[in-house]
C-alpha cells in the first residue's frame, strides 16, 4: 500500500460529498482521488483508479451502492464504507457481515471510528476475507423493489387507491400515517419509517420523524431558530424541516446553507 490512503467519494448528493471532504480534510493518512455523483460514474472510477478506501452512498441513480459492487466484482472492490439514510434492511445486513457503514447525517466521532476500522483492514490486508463478506452481504440482499405507486386505503369496510404522486404530505400517527392529499385525509396503518423506504426518494423527503412530504407541493422554506426550517406547503400547510433532517432534505432539494 501506498503512503496514503487513496479515497473515493461516491454519493449523488454533493452537500453529502462535501461532508465527508470535510471530515478527511485533517488526516495526514488520507488523499481523497475522486468523487462519483451516481452508481455508473462510480463503477467507472473504481475500475479505472483502483482507490484503497470507497465512502459509498446506498440511494444512487443509474445504479446503487449494491449495484456498484456487484457490477465491479467483490474480488476487485477497494475496502467499502457504505453511507445510507435510511436502510434498515441494509443495516442489519451489515451487521450480520461485520461490514461499516455511517447514517445520514453523518456524526464526527462515528465517521472517526469506521475510518480507523477502514484503516486497520487495509494494513492487515484482508483482501480476500473482505471480498467474501461482500459477496455473502450481496446475497443476503432482498431484491430491490421499485417505488410505491400506489397505497391501499380501507374505509367503512371497501378498499380503495391513492396514487402516491396525489400526496401532498404524510403525517406520522404512532403506527399509522395520515396521508393528506388534495385536502383529504386518509389513516393508513403503517410507520411511518417503513412507508418512508417504499416511496420514491426522488420525490418525496423525510423533513422530520413526523413528516414526510412531495418535493413538487413545497411552497418555500423560511428559516428559524436552532438551524430548524418552516416548510411552507402550496396547499397552506406548515411544517417543520427539523435539523438532524436538514442536511439530507437540502441535498435532495439541491440548496445549500
Amino acid at each position: 500500500m501506498s503512503s496514503h490512503i487513496r479515497v473515493l467519494i461516491a454519493d449523488d448528493e454533493p452537500l453529502a460529498r462535501e461532508g465527508i471532504r470535510q471530515l478527511l480534510r485533517h488526516d495526514s493518512d488520507v488523499e481523497i482521488v475522486g468523487e462519483a455523483k451516481d452508481g455508473i460514474q462510480a463503477t467507472e472510477m473504481i475500475e479505472e483508479m483502483t482507490p484503497d478506501l470507497v465512502f459509498l452512498d446506498i440511494q444512487m441513480p443509474e445504479r446503487d451502492g449494491f449495484g456498484v459492487v456487484e457490477e465491479v466484482g467483490p474480488d476487485n472492490m477497494p475496502v467499502v464504507i457504505f453511507v445510507t439514510a435510511f436502510d434498515e434492511h441494509a443495516l442489519r445486513a451489515f451487521e450480520i457481515h461485520a461490514l461499516d457503514y455511517l447514517l445520514k447525517p453523518l456524526d464526527p466521532d462515528r465517521f472517526a471510528e469506521a475510518l480507523q476500522r477502514a484503516k486497520n483492514q487495509l494494513k492487515l490486508k484482508q483482501s480476500s476475507t473482505l471480498s467474501g463478506k461482500l459477496l455473502k452481504l450481496i446475497e443476503s440482499l432482498p431484491a430491490p423493489r421499485p417505488a410505491l405507486q400506489r397505497i391501499a386505503v380501507k374505509v367503512t369496510g371497501k378498499v380503495f387507491f391513492v396514487n402516491t404522486y396525489d400526496i401532498d404530505w404524510v403525517q406520522a400517527n404512532g403506527d399509522y400515517v395520515v396521508l393528506h392529499t388534495q385536502g383529504k385525509k386518509h389513516l393508513v396503518r403503517e410507520k411511518i419509517g417503513d412507508l418512508q423506504q417504499k416511496l420514491d426518494p426522488q420525490q418525496f423527503v423525510r423533513i422530520h420523524r413526523s413528516s414526510i412530504v412531495n418535493i413538487d407541493r413545497i411552497k418555500d422554506l423560511e428559516p428559524m431558530f436552532y438551524g430548524d426550517y418552516a416548510v411552507n406547503m402550496v396547499d397552506g400547510t406548515k411544517l417543520t424541516l427539523s435539523r438532524s433532517y436538514r442536511d439530507a432534505a437540502f441535498a435532495r432539494l439541491n440548496l445549500k446553507h
